[in-house]
């Protein structure tokens, strides 16, 4: 089956989906993305995605491309084109067509493209055994926050990661505290059980599905801080795991080489990522048959 995407209006086939050689985006990256889980054909946390992809454009002085019930449209028939019920929806924003500049244009009109990706399962060898992951200073722009589509540094790392035989790249900043990784959030859980990421401000990206296991754990009575730890306090922890869209909740066994624990995906790790499937099954409906609208 051929993938459909929609690019400014016009629903395509995949390998025929374009945009203009001096769309800002392909210029100077100046532009945001999202990424979208997708259960039982259910776009999970869809309004926090788009609140976060609205924050994004605003801090860059950026427009919504569309009104958000439109958007939300779009997604939902790119589901239904792409027959997608387990997966991910991505959709990106530009600043659109302009001559070649760094001033922002006077005029002009954002560029929405959307695409939808099915799901490859996770890998029961990561799940029992757990991943390594490497660390390195973090070299990206001090707005990380913002979800830009300026990606190099977090390519950077994810490839010198895969070099060294791990998964991903834990990024420390100048103070020796960890920000995040390349792609997804970094979690640790102390000595004495304490389930600690750092918080929400300029320095990381706040993922959604960090935000839904931060309720999760509340709601279940865990301990739990937001705040900055040391590559140090990671070799140290009791147990280690990072989050994301693609990942939910992944165990780390292995910082730098140094196993984490005993080595092994820790019990703690292992009933987060539980607490995060039921959330994701709970919001998740399996499909009702009816079409989304165009």
């Amino acid at each position: 089956m051929a993938r459909i995407a929609y690019v400014n209006g016009h629903y395509v086939p995949h390998r025929h989906a374009v945009v203009h050689i001096e769309d800002r985006g392909y210029q100077f990256a100046d532009g945001v993305y999202e990424v979208v889980p997708v259960f039982y054909a259910r776009l999970i946390d869809e309004d926090a995605h788009l609140d976060r992809l609205e924050r994004s454009l605003e801090e860059l002085r950026m427009p919504l491309p569309k009104d958000r019930r439109i958007i939300k449209m779009i997604s939902s028939e790119i589901m239904r084109r792409n027959h997608l019920t387990h997966g991910f929806v991505y959709m990106q924003v530009t600043r659109g067509v302009a001559p070649r500049d760094h001033k922002f244009p006077a005029a002009g009109r954002p560029s929405l493209v959307m695409t939808a990706r099915q799901m490859k399962p996770h890998s029961e060898k990561q799940l029992q055994e757990g991943i390594g992951v490497i660390t390195l200073p973090d070299i990206r722009w001090q707005r990380r926050d913002i979800k830009s589509i300026a990606l190099l540094p977090n390519c950077l790392a994810k490839q010198q990661a895969a070099e060294a035989g791990a998964a991903e790249a834990w990024q420390v900043d100048s103070d020796g505290t960890i920000t995040e990784g390349s792609s997804t959030n970094a979690w640790i859980i102390t000595r004495d059980n304490k389930l600690v990421t750092r918080q929400a401000d300029h320095s990381i990206l706040s993922g959604i599905t960090r935000l839904s296991l931060i309720a999760a754990a509340k709601g279940a009575g865990l301990a739990f801080e937001e705040r900055p730890f040391t590559v140090e306090e990671a070799y140290l922890a009791r147990e280690a795991f990072l989050t994301s869209s693609t990942n939910l909740v992944m165990p780390v066994v292995k910082i730098d080489d140094r196993p984490i624990g005993n080595g092994y995906p820790g019990m703690m790790t292992m009933k987060l990522r539980q607490l995060y499937i039921n959330y994701v099954a709970a919001g998740s409906q399996k499909p009702s048959g009816k079409k989304a609208a165009a």
